[in-house]
């Protein structure tokens, strides 16, 4: 098929920042693009073709939107996976498929997943109420400090909390949710796989993260992680096992744990691109974003090796900061070599929203780590 000024259409669910920049690669290809959203400032609208408000957890929205588009992908798990699986079924191509995204939906079902599978992962409970934690931890089954999290809806770090006592479960929403044992760990890591229909695959360089305490996002991605060459290889062995389990079309991000043993424990994942790759636009031959269109459309699979070092700064909304943003200090952080600022394209702060990253490149690993602290440190995110 001729994807490239052609008739050909393709469709995105979600409108957010991760499809915007998708579009950029679509725009340089001249791919015809039309993005369902239910926000009519979606940081999508001003890059695509065609722009269609609606639910993206509606049957009928979803339904609707694909029957118009030769290939359907999405920026955002929360889809209605009924009306994909239908889609399927009178012969519309969603890559990643509904079946993997209805595995990776919920939480509870992708570590059951990872546990039939013999991928290594946390101990886990599985609940349907909160007040069920409570008589697990009396009879023994249960021990503190441990992780919750949402099985369904979480993003962000929002649906995720540390439990350190009692009193901590009761600021706990009432909805179906896991516990983790928590794993003391020296790094928390990722890789990207990419994978098309033909079964043709490509790994990215393994990646560190450093977390913020408070909000539990993502402050710095660095590529390539900052750890031993065998560690490495286990990571990318770990990450191709669960592409291979999942057996997805498209980019597949798997999150990890290095245990204080070096032992390697998937975390989770997500089937589109992710945080963790947004450096490549820079660093890499080919950026997550063009990866993933060459993936879903059964391209030939773009190099992935990292032609500099990259480092990968979030930009969030500064705390006691509500309203139309402002960029602070935009203006000196551009002055610094190898920096990058992405803005989404939000209108709105309010404290931790991501509203943009930065990514700083070069060839010393370890100058580019000093010129991000002093990115993070110059640059914020405030309001009018």
């Amino acid at each position: 098929m001729n994807y490239f000024s052609s008739k050909f259409k393709l469709g995105i669910l979600g409108g957010g920042q991760l499809g915007k920049m998708l579009l950029y690669d679509t725009r340089k290809f001249d791919i015809y693009t039309t993005v369902l959203e239910a926000n009519n400032e979606a940081p999508c609208k001003i890059a695509c073709n065609e722009f269609h408000l609606g639910d993206l957890m509606d049957f009928d929205a979803v339904y609707n939107f694909g029957k118009n588009v030769d290939v359907l992908t999405f920026e955002i798990e929360n889809v209605n996976t009924n009306a994909l699986e239908a889609l399927e079924k009178e012969g519309v191509k969603v890559f990643p498929s509904s079946k993997t995204l209805k595995t990776i939906q919920n939480k509870a079902t992708q570590k059951l997943f990872y546990r039939d599978h013999d991928i290594p992962t946390a101990e886990f409970s599985r609940f349907a109420y909160p007040s069920e934690i409570k008589d697990a931890i009396h009879n023994g089954g249960l021990k503190f400090p441990f992780v919750w999290k949402s099985a369904q809806f979480g993003y962000d770090g929002n649906g995720v909390k540390i439990v350190r006592t009692e009193a901590d479960l009761k600021e706990l929403p009432n909805v179906e949710c896991i516990t983790e044992n928590l794993i003391p760990f020296k790094n928390e890591l990722a890789v990207i796989v990419a994978r098309n229909p033909d079964g043709e695959v490509a790994v990215y360089p393994v990646v560190e993260m450093e977390f913020h305490p408070e909000a539990n996002q993502v402050e710095y991605v660095i590529c390539p992680a900052r750890i031993d060459h065998k560690v490495a290889e286990k990571a990318k062995e770990t990450a191709l096992k669960v592409s291979q389990a999942f057996n997805h079309v498209g980019l597949l991000a798997v999150e990890m744990f290095q245990t204080e043993n070096d032992d390697i424990l998937v975390n989770e994942v997500a089937p589109r691109p992710h945080n963790s790759g947004h450096h490549t636009i820079e660093s890499s031959y080919t950026s997550q974003f063009e990866q993933h269109l060459r993936a879903i459309l059964n391209l030939p699979l773009g190099k992935t090796d990292s032609q500099v070092g990259g480092i990968m700064v979030n930009l969030v909304g500064a705390e006691g900061y509500t309203g139309p943003v402002v960029y602070q200090n935009i203006d000196d952080i551009m002055k610094m070599p190898g920096v990058t600022p992405h803005i989404y394209g939000k209108k709105q702060t309010r404290p931790f929203r991501k509203m943009g990253h930065v990514t700083i490149v070069n060839k010393d690993l370890n100058e580019a780590r000093n010129i991000a602290e002093k990115v993070k440190n110059t640059i914020k995110v405030i309001s009018k």
